[in-house]
């Protein structure tokens, strides 16, 4: 039977819906009802039945206080045959529906809730992250935000389920015990009501305070991970600058910062439980005397005594929870908070409302007076490009050529539509990519960057991430194609696992840089999309592999429409086009032997300056020749 409920209370709501979230709505309790609107019904079944509890504890001690009356002058030869009735039900009240109701209550709130609850938080707000823009990610440390979302997760489910529990529990404790002290003398419930302004007062002045300590405990956590990742990312390169001792320092500093935070919180705690201790021993004694001196004046009974003392006893117990509850819902409210600012974030790039697949019937390109400029308004004269027209025909091979900071990388991310543009815009077969949706967007164009990042899965997961339908034989063969296979089945991980089953580590850090670009070759070869980006892709390659590795990409580049941008123009310089760009504009055009007789222009000035230093292919140096 509990197998059974426990199931049915794990399903009630699924923690992983398939649909694509929303933008959570960005005020801590929009963000709180925006994740908590699925779990209503529980909730409101977990606070209905916490106020019944509620109700039978308080009776359960009044029955007490009637019971020591009736023994004080009982017959006991009489007593049971009196009193079973009474007996009876608040036996069974104690012994079996209490019981039962207490266990209903743990499986809402353990089985229904809280395993749900913040799980299902975590992957609605994962999937809204992974959808967020480059920029997103470029302005954020990947730590933080991971920790936001995990940390907001948390804090939802427990602002929710500390919110009822202290509203249904302690009020409609309080309200029932104030009720049952009017019934014996209203008199008996001075002493609590005194005592719950002083709480109240206590609450208000120590709860704020703690929140605010506990929000600035949650953002110095934040830094202090940050902080560590950062260096744990980057080891390389405290290794080689032999700077260890220099990021203990860093690392100490956030850490401090921390602890301060931490020693805040716990002298405003000390203190708060200094205050409260003084106030229940005040409520106890009071209650105490007042009751004892209502029986010498003949107002109350003894039972009245034993109810009000014995109710007084288990409220002072509830009381340091009660408070510490409030506190953590504080501290729970500043970490929702905390995390809003990061998850309940704006998509800076989404799909427009109706927007189709793109369908790639050629992949002509066309770009139509582009203006970008990276969150500037596109007006300012130092635009990164500015005014830009380009159209590439289905099937051309274009090299993007220029100095650093020309804006050629810059225009593979517009086209990606990692960003949208200021002004102007980018079709592919005559369709705006604006229009499209991005996921059709990036599946029609295959990507070869500089700086490869791989996921710390499988060689074989990280090629099969270009299709992931793909057979072994098919990973193979593009292993094969990017001359990867031959490193490959030399590779063994820490775990013993080899060939396409090692890891490769965090970003590939177990593979060379040219191990890493020969994998992501791979991985787009595996992809075979209609639209090809090489930005820097042979760049971490030595000159014989580069050589090797070439002859596939030029088979790979049949059919395709290709960008490809680079500072070694040897690596484009057979390319159907050069597109030579500078401050963000074109300035030249041609074949590679057409921009040459340009004896003053840009690019026969960048050729002439690297064409000494690096291996020139035999079949440029004929086509040089016989100019």
């Amino acid at each position: 039977m509990f197998n059974w409920l426990f199931t049915w209370l794990e399903s009630r709501v699924p923690s992983f819906p398939t649909e694509l979230p929303d933008k959570p709505t960005p005020s801590v309790w929009g963000f709180i009802r925006y994740y908590s609107r699925p779990f209503l019904p529980l909730i409101v079944a977990g606070l209905t039945l916490s106020v019944v509890i509620a109700v039978i504890e308080v009776r359960l001690f009044a029955f007490v206080g009637s019971l020591v009356d009736t023994l004080t002058g009982a017959d006991r030869a009489t007593f049971w045959a009196d009193n079973k009735g009474a007996l009876l039900f608040y036996g069974a009240l104690a012994l079996l529906i209490q019981p039962l109701l207490s266990a209903l209550t743990d499986a809402i709130e353990n089985q229904g809730l809280r395993g749900n609850y913040a799980m299902r938080i975590r992957w609605m707000a994962h999937r809204y992250m992974l959808r967020q823009s480059m920029e997103f990610f470029h302005n954020e440390f990947a730590c933080r935000i991971a920790t936001k979302v995990m940390q907001a997760a948390l804090g939802v489910r427990d602002v929710v389920m500390k919110l009822t529990q202290v509203i249904s529990y302690v009020v409609v404790y309080l309200i029932t015990a104030i009720t049952s002290f009017s019934i014996y003398d209203p008199r008996l419930g001075i002493p609590l009501l005194v005592w719950l302004v002083l709480y109240a007062i206590t609450m208000r002045y120590f709860v704020p305070r703690l929140g605010k300590l506990s929000e600035k405990q949650a953002d110095m956590r934040s830094v202090v991970t940050g902080r560590i990742v950062d260096t744990y990312t980057n080891m390389p390169t405290v290794k080689l600058f032999a700077h260890a001792s220099r990021e203990d320092d860093y690392a100490r500093e956030g850490m401090s910062w921390m602890l301060q935070s931490v020693y805040d919180s716990m002298r405003a705690s000390t203190m708060m439980n200094l205050v409260l201790n003084l106030i229940n021993g005040l409520l106890l004694t009071s209650t105490a005397a007042l009751a004892t001196w209502l029986w010498y004046t003949n107002a109350i009974t003894v039972g009245a005594i034993a109810f009000s003392v014995g109710l007084i006893y288990r409220m002072l117990g509830m009381a340091h929870w009660m408070l510490w509850e409030i506190a953590g819902l504080f501290e729970d409210f500043g970490v929702v908070k905390d995390g809003v600012d990061v998850v309940a974030r704006e998509h800076a790039v989404k799909d427009k409302p109706g927007a189709k697949p793109l369908a790639v019937t050629q992949g002509k390109i066309t770009i139509s007076d582009l203006h970008f400029n990276y969150g500037k308004p596109v007006s300012d004269e130092r635009e990164v490009i500015s005014g830009l027209t380009l159209t590439i025909k289905p099937g051309e091979k274009v090299g993007l050529v220029g100095r650093s900071g020309a804006g050629k990388s810059t225009i593979a991310n517009l086209l990606l539509r990692f960003y949208d543009v200021g002004a102007g815009h980018i079709d592919i077969d005559g369709q705006n990519i604006a229009d499209v949706t991005q996921e059709s967007l990036r599946a029609a164009i295959g990507v070869v960057t500089q700086d490869t990042s791989l996921l710390h899965r499988s060689v074989r997961d990280n090629i099969r991430y270009g299709r992931p339908d793909s057979s072994q034989a098919e990973i193979e063969a593009a292993a094969d194609k990017a001359h990867a296979s031959e490193f490959i089945a030399n590779l063994t991980d820490p775990n013993g696992r080899k060939g396409y089953d090692a890891h490769v580590g965090e970003r590939g850090v177990k593979l060379s840089g040219g191990q890493r670009q020969r994998v992501a070759i791979a991985r787009v070869l595996l992809k075979n999309a209609p639209i090809l980006i090489l930005d820097e892709a042979t760049s971490a390659l030595d000159s014989e592999v580069e050589a090797a590795i070439q002859e596939n990409l030029n088979a790979l580049m049949e059919g395709k429409t290709v960008i490809a941008v680079a500072h070694r123009l040897s690596t484009i310089a057979a390319m159907d086009r050069l597109v030579v760009m500078d401050k963000g504009r074109i300035v030249e055009e041609g074949t590679h032997a057409e921009l040459l007789k340009r004896k003053k222009g840009i690019y026969a000035s960048l050729w002439a300056r690297q064409s000494g230093g690096f291996l020139i292919p035999e079949d440029i140096k004929a086509a040089e020749a016989a100019e």
